[in-house]
């Protein structure tokens, strides 16, 4: 723990103007960011007496090593760069809300020639309409289903709608009137994506409009005694109406607004958001956080709109935002709003009426929220926390290991040898810090040679960590990393226990890896997959935990999770070698120029056939690259002719193929 005195800032070098600022811990690493109206000020409640303090803001400053700050112009700029270095660095310290799950939204693909309807998670991609999100997908089918009725949106895939193109027949939505089949030319791209703004139109609220010109349509073709056409658009009408119950109206006045209600008590705070789009709840959403660091309900709600509308733009942020409290720089996020979204936007309390009614609808969800998460919380923690002391007794280690690492080899028959690492703290996988290897230093198969190599690369890049804090000097002819600039590194959190998948010989080799190299504060084990014993370096017999241990239960998971992640890395570089082909072996040409390449000439087989100067026909292909490319097709054996086997025919495939991909049957390399 260091004292905050020693790194104070002298009086009068803090300036008393707008800013951001860091605390760095001793790793240089930044644990906090905040931001003040004046340095000087803020700064300097950080160094009162530490008793003084709040326990959370005393035990970041007893954490932190140093200070910095930036200078800005206004409020604006400080609440901008603060999200971005929240963004950046994912400070230990600051308030950081984690969903409760992954939300669907509906999307519409406008950016694509024709807009495609779809279930969506995940970031937002540019050009394309969101909506919601909903609490679960069966919601969105549901709605969808109904105004395919109106609106006939393509919904397939690329591969069905490439796949009806070319055999001349839609798919079976085409046939029952729920898609238009752009595919097969029953519309133009314009009539398909006036369609697609249309659904659009209504899903964002403006539903009064399209429902009357229905109704009128209507009439006028029963007028005109067109009683199946005014059968047909009265049925369109009535699937539309269901689809608006299903959002039932909140606020008489069409309102589009957010309301962010919050519900915590001294540890934790969960927080709820309701989409409001003309009147009706379109959409929900709930996050759960920690409370690392001493905030109010006020400064809750400004972490919500920071991490709610921080990559939003335009009608993603509403016109007004109903909160439980104002946060303290009210103007600036005001102004902050009213700039990602491009025009006014009001930032208040709800005082009286239906919004405030519904404020309360939404303050009892986030009760419930976090009254459900304590729940299921109390029983993890509970069951976590005698995992890690199970395991600390049986290992006989002086702590609890809040950090274990776990290391796995994986190959197939010797080829494609990788690794993996991955990183549980407090038990939970901390999936953000896994990181794959490959092995460089020989080939062939050797798993207990290649955990030492792994080890010992993972220990020695935490080493040249600690080489700019003084706390380790590097042998003659090391070279330190760059400056450090505060982001997470990949390997700058030692564990405290590093388990391998494997017996007393990988336990062995993990171990020597870290005496080579200096490091003695780290425990080592190995769990062998057999009889799920564990091993200890330099021990005749394992540690054989209870099967009913939970310390067990948690060292199998860790393992597991390595070796399924070992497992999918070492897919991916098996599939990627057998799916490379020939133009993969020419130096110097990219994607792009193999696509050029493929585009014109339409296959590989034609390829080798043409002359150096027709492939210097191709956009972006030089003599000197059309002269390598020519000898390495020509020093690549093509394969022999496809034969159908039922037929004996021989197969020509002249069919273009794609980069990446074996584009002749047999050169796979």
């Amino acid at each position: 723990m260091a004292d905050p005195s020693s790194y104070r800032p002298k009086p009068g070098q803090i300036p008393d103007s707008p800013g951001v600022y860091r605390f760095r811990d001793e790793h240089r690493r930044v644990i906090y960011v905040g931001k003040a109206k004046s340095l000087r000020q803020r700064l300097a409640n950080y160094f009162q007496d530490v008793a003084s303090l709040h326990p959370r803001t005393a035990t970041m400053v007893t954490t932190a090593a140093s200070v910095e700050w930036t200078v800005v112009s206004t409020e604006v700029e400080a609440l901008q760069l603060e999200y971005s270095w929240i963004k950046e660095y994912d400070p230990r310290f600051n308030v950081k809300y984690r969903d409760d799950k992954s939300y669907p939204s509906l999307a519409v693909t406008m950016n694509e020639q024709y807009p495609r309807v779809q279930v969506m998670r995940g970031p937002k991609k540019k050009g394309v309409r969101y909506f919601g999100p909903y609490g679960h997908a069966w919601a969105i089918r549901e709605t969808v289903d109904l105004m395919l009725r109106v609106f006939p949106v393509r919904t397939c895939s690329a591969g069905v709608f490439k796949r009806s193109a070319q055999i001349g027949r839609p798919c079976l939505l085409g046939y029952i009137g729920k898609c238009s089949a752009p595919c097969v030319g029953r519309v133009t791209p314009e009539e398909h994506r006036e369609l697609a703004e249309d659904f659009c139109d209504f899903m964002a609220g403006r539903t009064g409009t399209y429902l009357s010109r229905l109704e009128q349509r209507m009439h006028e073709a029963a007028e005109e005694m067109e009683y199946e056409k005014a059968a047909r658009l009265r049925d369109d009408i009535g699937a539309l109406r269901r689809a608006m119950e299903k959002n039932a109206v909140v606020l008489a006045d069409a309102t589009d607004a957010d309301l962010i209600a919050v519900a915590e008590d001294e540890l934790e705070a969960a927080v709820q958001i309701f989409h409001v789009r003309g009147g009706r709840v379109r959409g929900q959403r709930g996050w759960v956080t920690d409370k690392v660091e001493a905030v109010d309900t006020a400064g809750l709600v400004e972490h919500a709109l920071q991490q709610l509308y921080g990559e939003e733009k335009g009608e993603a942020v509403p016109k007004e935002v109903l909160v439980p409290a104002l946060p303290e720089d009210t103007p600036a996020l005001s102004q902050w709003l009213a700039e990602r979204r491009g025009a006014q936007v009001s930032l208040r309390v709800p005082q009286r009426g239906d919004k405030k009614s519904l404020m309360e609808t939404v303050h009892r969800n986030a009760q419930q929220s976090l009254a459900l998460h304590k729940t299921k919380r109390a029983s993890d923690l509970t069951t976590r926390s005698r995992a890690l002391e199970e395991i600390a007794e049986a290992l006989e280690l002086d702590s609890a290991p809040l950090r274990i690492e776990c290391f796995d080899i994986s190959h197939l028959q010797g080829d494609d040898v990788v690794a993996s690492m991955v990183v549980f703290e407090d038990g939970l996988a901390r999936k953000s810090e896994y990181r794959r290897f490959q092995i460089k230093s020989f080939e062939g198969q050797d798993d207990v040679r290649s955990m030492h190599e792994v080890v010992s690369r993972r220990f020695r890049r935490y080493l040249q960590e600690k080489l700019k804090t003084g706390e380790w000097s590097p042998e003659e002819g090391e070279d330190p990393l760059a400056e450090d600039d505060g982001r997470p590194k990949r390997f700058a959190y030692p564990p405290q226990l590093v388990v391998v998948d494997g017996g007393q010989p990988q336990a062995a080799a993990a171990k020597r890896a870290l005496e080579e190299l200096g490091v003695d504060d780290v425990a080592v084990c190995g769990l062998a997959k057999r009889l799920e014993e564990v091993w200890l370096p330099g021990e005749d017999d394992p540690v054989v935990l209870p099967r009913t241990s939970e310390g067990l239960y948690l060292l199998q998971r860790v393992r597991d999770e390595a070796h399924r992640f070992a497992i999918q890395y070492q897919r991916s570089k098996r599939g990627k070698r057998l799916k490379s082909g020939p133009l993969d072996e020419v130096p110097g040409l990219g994607e792009s120029r193999k696509q050029a390449l493929l585009k014109h000439f339409g296959s590989v087989k034609k390829l080798r056939q043409a002359t150096i100067d027709q492939i210097c026909e191709v956009p972006g292909i030089g003599r000197k690259t059309a002269e390598t490319l020519a000898a390495a097709l020509a020093g690549a054996v093509p394969a022999g002719p496809a034969v159908n086997t039922a037929t004996g025919e021989i197969i020509e495939d002249e069919t273009p193929a794609h980069a990446g991909t074996s584009f002749e049957r047999g050169t796979g390399q």
